[in-house]
């Protein structure tokens, strides 16, 4: 069976992407465009005028910060919760159907 090209394709994008990182000497410095980038979304958010002085606009980027990836964590833990209940729910069904299915034993 051979693989779709659009896994190929996933497959090649990910040996090059890790290619790259081998190749990079300071991970830190590459990423900081990025985390650049997420901080000024959130000064905009708390500070679309830009009237805060910078101090209290970092401050309050920070908390805004800190309560994205707060909310992050509650979606992880309540999809994590209730993928345990269906997996459970799941299992439960199938030790039903294995009752109900069970060969009849002879001479009961």
């Amino acid at each position: 069976m051979s693989r779709s090209p659009a896994v190929e394709r996933s497959l090649s994008a990910s040996a090059a992407a890790l290619e790259s990182w081998a190749a990079t000497p300071n991970r830190s410095a590459r990423t900081q465009p990025a985390r650049d980038a997420l901080m000024r979304k959130f000064e905009v958010q708390v500070d679309p005028a830009g009237i805060l002085p910078s101090q209290e606009r970092a401050k309050r980027a920070e908390w805004a910060k800190r309560a994205y990836f707060k909310r992050l964590a509650l979606k992880s833990a309540q999809s994590r919760r209730k993928s345990r209940e269906l997996t459970e729910q799941a299992e439960n069904a199938e030790a039903e159907l294995d009752q109900l299915l069970a060969p009849i034993p002879v001479g009961a």
